[in-house]
């Protein structure tokens, strides 16, 4: 109850956080464009966060691969969006962005089709993820590929794809990605009505992913789940489909990571390859273990916490950041096993 009580406070006071932006500047309780777009980028590393938690933390799946997941959604929303600027844009052509204008296109390739539709590029956003997801996953599960190896696995799926998408034949606009976007659902992007929509978008999300993730974990499943991350090869001997339940919740996991990045790149305004870095999906696996894996609250927390000081630190000294987050991950994993949710557990036993 105490933990359903600072979630519902928590959702609250960010919901405020956009009503306080449309307060007189020289209000006391006005809340800046800055806050505002930085906090929205914040939920949806939340929602990546819990994404990570529900596979590593209840089904024992390590996945280095996630920030791959993030980026497919990104790429599909900023396709929506790239069709939308139409002949708006530098070269005026009404049905090819202008990378493509650039690069010599002389028709929309055919992966393109249907971008013009925003049901579709959301589906899109899920369905890419999820079906990345369902190969990977099955053939790693199949064949019994656990532990560092299915990271490693994850993490090179990551590399090749980032390797893939800077290559300016592949129709994704190389080295620059996605950006200059125009509005989204008739809305002007860089208003702050466009602001306060994405920001309440990504929080719905969040609540939803968070119910959905906590239904799951509390039901049989989640406890087949947590059985097998720690002992999968009694589960298996008890007759459940191991195979099967843990490529559920990695679909799952991929689907939600890929709608958290569909709603970071309006808000940002740029999609490129950089964010299939694997260094991406590294940090958000810190998130998970500074929070506390296995907790869900641990995702949200951590996620916050370690991208409030990111941005703090990047801000006084950018050079000591990469040093810090290091060096965090090795004190958590030295004094906080159980992570930042583990002190508050300690203190109410």
């Amino acid at each position: 109850m105490t933990i359903r009580l600072v979630l519902l406070g928590a959702v609250l006071l960010l919901a405020l956080l956009p009503a306080l932006n449309r307060l007189p500047a020289d209000s006391a309780l006005h809340v800046s464009d800055f806050i505002v777009s930085i906090t929205g980028k914040w939920i949806t590393y939340a929602i990546l966060a819990l994404a990570i938690d529900l596979a590593w933390g209840y089904a024992g799946i390590l996945s280095l691969g996630h920030g791959a997941f993030f980026a497919l959604g990104g790429y599909a929303i900023g396709m929506h969006l790239m069709r939308l600027i139409g002949p708006r844009g530098v070269y005026g052509h009404p049905t090819l962005p202008d990378f493509m204008v650039f690069l010599g296109y002389k028709d929309l390739p055919w992966y393109w089709l249907g971008f013009e539709h925003f049901p579709y590029a959301i589906l899109m956003a899920m369905a890419v993820p999820g079906a990345l997801a369902a190969v990977v996953g099955y053939l790693a599960f199949r064949s019994r590929i656990t532990g560092v190896y299915l990271s490693i696995i994850t993490q090179a799926m990551t590399y090749a794809l980032m390797l893939a998408f800077f290559r300016n034949d592949m129709g994704f606009g190389g080295n620059n990605g996605f950006t200059d976007f125009k509005e989204l659902l008739g809305m002007p992007l860089n208003t702050a009505n466009a602001r306060a929509a994405l920001f309440y978008a990504s929080l719905a999300l969040l609540v939803a992913s968070v119910l959905i993730c906590a239904r799951i974990t509390r039901s049989k499943l989640g406890r087949v789940l947590v059985a097998i991350r720690d002992a999968e090869s009694r589960v298996r001997f008890l007759g459940y489909d191991v195979t099967r339940h843990k490529l559920f919740v990695f679909v799952l996991s991929a689907m939600l990571a890929g709608l958290a990045g569909a709603l970071y790149v309006p808000q940002v305004g740029i999609i490129n390859p950089g964010e299939f870095s694997p260094g991406n999906s590294i940090e958000a696996v810190i998130w998970v273990a500074v929070g506390g894996r296995g907790t869900l609250v641990g995702a949200l927390l951590g996620a916050f916490s370690v991208n409030a000081l990111k941005t703090w630190l990047t801000t006084v000294a950018p050079d000591l950041w990469l040093f810090a987050l290091g060096g965090l991950f090795v004190a958590v994993t030295l004094f906080l096993p159980r992570g930042l949710v583990g002190l508050f557990s300690k203190t109410t036993t």
